[in-house]
């Protein structure tokens, strides 16, 4: 498959930029106005996130900083065919091909090997006596502190953007405008804790919304209901290859 975008993963999330994507689509638009007309349904920080990129000014070499987006590859997508162009059908059977390569399940052991392997914990593995779900649910029970969705997606290879979608099907959370939120028979169990979480809008205006992070015990409930539903995390994949 013939590459038609750079593709950055960072953070376990493959991304691309805005302003390759709006010249790929070669629209006409002026790049701040397509983003002011576009990104107003999706979420800074979830599905984009604001970064600087370096071009060049002019002829004798001069650069300048200029204001840019990193996408989630969902976004991307989505962008793609509210172009309403044949490249947009191009672009965007392109970035679901991406999606499901990278979704798997081989892809998602091997990035989560090397993931092991790059943070030095598959020596601690090899020497280990533990059994694996010992040695996941010992992690979360020493750890009383909470933690975010995406740091708990990281452990089973998964973009913070996929675990989401994952929950959601598994009838634990749904998403209220930008929010997601536990169903009615989870609520009240312990198992989030909401924070304000403030971030700058692509307006430059700071905004705050409410973030939800999971505390020791929800950590432990997602173990145990995705494990019945064979999900597992990336360290006991690896043990079983």
């Amino acid at each position: 498959m013939n590459q038609l975008i750079t593709i950055k993963v960072q953070d376990n999330q493959q991304l691309v930029s805005a302003r390759e994507l709006h010249k790929g689509l070669q629209l006409t638009t002026r790049f701040s106005k397509w983003v002011e007309q576009n990104f107003s349904d999706f979420e800074e920080g979830i599905d984009f996130s604001s970064v600087t990129t370096v071009t060049h000014q002019n002829q004798y070499g001069g650069t300048k900083e200029v204001q840019d987006y990193a996408l989630t590859l969902g976004m991307a997508k989505e962008l793609s065919m509210m172009s309403h162009t044949e490249l947009g059908k191009i672009y965007r059977k392109y970035f679901i091909e991406l999606e499901r390569k990278w979704n798997d399940p081989k892809e998602v052991v091997k990035r989560g090997y090397e993931y092991l392997q790059s943070e030095n914990v598959q020596l601690k593995l090899e020497n280990s006596q533990l059994k694996p779900k010992a040695e996941y649910t010992d992690k979360i029970l020493a750890n009383p502190g909470l933690e975010t969705t995406s740091m708990i997606a990281k452990n089973y290879g998964m973009s913070s953007v996929a675990f989401n979608k994952l929950l959601h099907e598994q009838g634990i959370q749904y998403r209220q405008g930008k929010t997601w939120l536990l169903y009615a028979k989870y609520q009240n169990k312990g198992y989030t804790h909401v924070e304000p979480f403030e971030y700058v809008d692509s307006n430059g205006l700071k905004q705050v919304r409410n973030t939800s992070k999971w505390t020791q015990k929800g950590q432990k409930f997602l173990y145990d209901k995705l494990k019945r539903s064979g999900i597992k995390p990336v360290v006991e994949l690896v043990k079983e290859e």
